[in-house]
């Protein structure tokens, strides 16, 4: 696979190599277009490049050609949204194989349940929904997840329609949406508000800045007051747009947290704060 303005022969520098061994942060198979060790490096976080899921735009060509006729970005939104009501018979469940008469109790589950799940309990079902999301389409491995995640994440997809295809056509959203917003930005400065490190694999550290391991999602705000509410240290890190899969203004109420960012982990370097 040729990878277009990624210098791969940087990419195993001292702070990646742990993940060659048997304790892996990164999967050997992923669904876009760079491999894992690749996209969850410290040299991609420092320059990255566009990140896409495999047969995405194509699949959805004319969801984008219609999005691009639409100046107003909540007219996009609504457009999108009723696209994807459209597309994966969220209206109309029976048309996309529902046994009207079965006792599927998830069959109701959506990409807007998943997120917003996410915001009320990332280690509950809809949390290793969305974890499992990026391990499957980016190849990060899951770092932490509180209880069985994968219990929580076979319960999370059990009996609903397409639930990861409606991920993926979400993260793609959001990226043409980040492109309009920050056309002339690579990166957005996001804090995230923690009691304790211990969910992180710190792998370098010289006072307030270090490398480390993040989960791979979390949640970032853009509000550095937001932050120091959640916790006693405060993570600043300079989050490249495509690892964005989405934020609060994406879609009408679509994250809880005010300025809520879903970031995908991988190596990062970030300032740790204590207030």
């Amino acid at each position: 696979m040729k990878m277009t303005g990624v210098d791969s022969s940087r990419v195993p520098d001292n702070s990646d190599t742990f993940c060659m061994g048997k304790d892996s942060a990164f999967l050997p198979f992923n669904r876009c277009n760079l491999p894992a060790r690749i996209l969850g490096s410290l040299s991609f976080q420092q320059h990255p490049v566009p990140l896409t899921l495999d047969g995405v735009a194509t699949l959805h060509r004319s969801l984008f050609t219609h999005l691009q006729a639409i100046p107003d970005a909540a007219a996009r939104a609504q457009r999108f949204m009723d696209y994807m009501t459209v597309h994966f018979c969220l209206e109309a469940l029976e048309e996309a194989g529902l046994d009207a008469g079965g006792k599927q109790k998830r069959a109701n589950a959506n990409y807007l349940r998943v997120l917003r799940g996410w915001g009320f309990d990332s280690s509950g079902r809809e949390g290793a929904v969305l974890k499992g999301w990026v391990e499957s389409r980016f190849g990060l491995a899951v770092q932490y997840h509180q209880g069985n995640f994968l219990l929580d994440r076979c319960k999370g997809l059990y009996g609903t329609n397409a639930l990861e295809s409606q991920l993926d056509l979400v993260y793609t959203y959001c990226q043409y949406e980040l492109a309009l917003l920050h056309s002339l930005q690579s990166h957005l400065t996001l804090y995230r508000g923690v009691n304790a490190l211990d969910e992180y694999r710190v792998l370098k550290r010289d006072g307030k800045r270090a490398v480390v391991l993040m989960n791979n999602v979390s949640s970032f705000t853009h509000s550095r007051e937001r932050a120091d509410e959640f916790g006693d240290y405060v993570i600043e890190a300079r989050v490249p747009l495509v690892k964005v899969l989405g934020y609060y203004d994406l879609l009408p109420k679509l994250l809880r947290g005010e300025g809520e960012f879903l970031v995908v982990g991988g190596v990062y370097e970030v300032s740790i704060n204590m207030h």
